[in-house]
């Protein structure tokens, strides 16, 4: 029987030629100025840039990277996330959102600009930005590169397309052939259309992957209650046991799968992401498409409720179709093929192949067509980012101020031509998509850290600070995995975080304080908790009715309830498919308790003013 039935190839052909008319009707909107390529004009509404947001973050290769998870280690893989960390959605929800929409920067190197002024150590912060995030970027292509080649390989088998190509490939690099034809396929649609292309094109995304996930987890529950399932002792529960289940005598070969992903000690384990989680999500969001939708939306409440919706709108649909996967892999594991190209046993498979075995006629090609789709979605966001930093902050910046928009344009071509190139290239050196996950939550935003969070709450840090703490932690984040090859990147998070900081710290001393007018002015209009008590006594002394922000004990309060909610949001789908009824109820209450304390210390005070 064939793989793909001609109702299937229909389908996803509908969704391709849909896109291009997408990005063909917003060409010209896209094309009026560089705000409307790069950020939609800052006219799209909240609820769509938040839809658009998650449709973002449904990727191919972390929804494979789930499904492997929950499969290995049950409830407890809803924890697992926070390695990114997941809930940095809610810190941005409750504030972060709103103090960076309200500098009015178009990207994370300009908004240096508004806290460090022009001087020399701003121009020094705005390069080291800047090639942080394209090493972010480019990071992220690669990973979604690998992801969809993995996927495509299950359902177009390489003998089948071999007799029909003029070259032979190694079988390991099969993956990457798949993942180059499908990326030269995205940047198509990618470039034409900008910020608003990218936001209509999610819109239909989402909706094809909610129908998707509804049947998935429809069918999970379907045959768990028909076979049951499995699985070693406490995989249903969230807070007992550890990330070692015993698998010997179900799945054996899950064993080696465990010792593998080197997460170790469950309580430990649990405590350093909370610990790292914590101060990434403080540091605000990594300069990348996240950040991009946020400097895109209205004004600054909008860009709070943008944040907030991704959590409601995402993890429940995202969780109902990992959780139906899990059920099927785990009740049909013996009819599952994890084997690789190479021959080797590769969970990272269980996705694909589970689609394969289990997904009827139609609607295997509506799923393809959305997490297809999920890889372009994250990839014409993350490609959108890249083009900003390097048309906006370098091209416009330091190589021509005056382009006309004509110029603008062709450079945006350009340069997502050579981002894409480069991603391929670095995909071919990467192992798996686990591989670059690493090197992108454990090294990259560990470097990352201290200098971003001092740049928000400590009015002394300067340009030099935030250079030289960004720079020692790069240099740690190169070095240090080297020196410790054998321990998990998240162990390591410590030690490059006081690198940075210790770093920022001689940085900032090294040179005098930015500008009085500078920090006033970013101060009074970004507003942020902290350790600004000179700024704000001189701007008391200017105008005694000038207030504070006095928020901090608010803004934790929600951020713990909100995480809180959102890990419910991810449970409560589990539970649903694996038919625990018990823990189904104890979840829908502390949702209900969560919402009810965010309408009133969140939702009702987002339109408060401070004068």
């Amino acid at each position: 029987m064939q793989l793909l039935h001609t109702i299937d190839i229909l389908i996803i052909a509908l969704y391709l030629v849909t896109i291009i008319i997408i990005g063909l009707v917003l060409r010209k909107k896209a094309q009026q100025s560089k705000d409307d390529y790069l950020l939609g004009g800052k006219s799209i509404p909240w609820y769509l840039l938040g839809l658009s947001n998650a449709s973002g973050m449904f990727d191919i290769s972390g929804t494979i990277w789930l499904v492997t998870l929950m499969f290995v280690y049950g409830i407890k893989s809803a924890w697992v996330p926070w390695l990114w960390p997941v809930f940095n959605q809610i810190f941005l929800m409750v504030y972060l959102s709103k103090w960076l929409r309200r500098s009015n920067a178009t990207t994370g190197a300009e908004w240096i600009g508004t806290r460090f002024g022009f001087g020399k150590g701003a121009k020094l912060s705005h390069i080291i930005v800047v090639i942080f995030a394209l090493v972010v970027c480019l990071g992220y292509l690669a990973y979604g590169f690998i992801g969809l080649g993995k996927f495509v390989e299950i359902f177009v088998p390489w003998e089948l397309v071999s007799n029909y190509v003029p070259f032979s490939i190694p079988l390991e690099y099969v993956p990457h052939f798949y993942g180059t034809i499908f990326t030269l396929f995205a940047v198509f649609y990618s470039l034409l259309g900008g910020m608003s292309g990218i936001v209509w094109a999610d819109v239909v995304q989402f909706g094809i992957m909610t129908i998707s996930a509804l049947v998935i987890g429809y069918l999970g529950w379907q045959a768990v209650g028909e076979f049951g399932v499995n699985v070693p002792k406490d995989w249903m529960n969230p807070f007992v046991g550890g990330l070692d289940l015993d698998w010997s005598n179900i799945i054996p070969e899950v064993t080696d799968k465990i010792k593998s992903d080197g997460y170790g000690i469950f309580t430990y384990f649990l405590f350093m992401m909370l610990f790292k989680g914590v101060l990434v999500s403080v540091a605000g969001p990594a300069p990348t498409y996240d950040m991009q939708k946020i400097l895109s939306t209205k004004n600054p409440v909008e860009a709070s409720k943008m944040s907030g919706f991704v959590s409601v709108i995402l993890m429940p649909i995202r969780y109902l179709m990992i959780a139906g996967f899990a059920a099927l892999a785990l009740i049909y594991y013996d009819k599952l093929d994890l084997l690789n190209a190479a021959g080797h046993i590769d969970f990272e498979l269980i996705l694909p192949t589970a689609i394969k075995e289990f997904v009827p006629v139609g609607l295997l090609g509506l799923l393809l067509a959305g997490l297809i789709a999920a890889f372009m979605s994250t990839f014409a966001g993350t490609l959108n980012a890249a083009q900003a930093y390097l048309v906006n902050d370098i091209y416009l910046k330091y190589t021509k101020p005056d382009a006309s928009q004509n110029q603008i344009k062709n450079m945006n071509y350009i340069t997502g031509i050579i981002v894409v190139i480069i991603s391929i290239v670095l995909g071919f050196f990467a192992e798996n998509v686990n591989a670059i996950l690493n090197i992108i939550v454990s090294v990259l935003y560990g470097s990352y850290v201290g200098a971003n969070i001092l740049k928000w709450h400590w009015w002394r840090f300067n340009g030099e600070g935030f250079f030289w703490g960004m720079v020692a932690g790069l240099l740690a984040a190169a070095i240090v995995p080297q020196l410790f090859p054998n321990v998990n990147a998240l162990y390591l998070f410590p030690i490059l975080l006081i690198v940075s900081l210790i770093g920022s710290v001689i940085g900032t001393y090294s040179a005098p304080p930015t500008e009085a007018t500078v920090l006033k002015d970013f101060y009074k209009n970004v507003r942020p908790w902290g350790f600004w008590k000179p700024v704000h006594d001189q701007l008391a002394a200017e105008n005694p009715n000038f207030k504070k922000n006095t928020d901090f004990g608010r803004d934790m309060f929600n951020v713990a309830i909100g995480i809180v909610a959102q890990t419910a949001l991810v449970i409560l789908p589990m539970y649903l498919i694996f038919r625990q009824e018990t823990p189904v109820y104890i979840s829908i209450a502390v949702l209900i308790v969560c919402i009810i304390l965010l309408k009133k210390f969140w939702w009702n005070n987002l339109n408060q003013k401070l004068d």
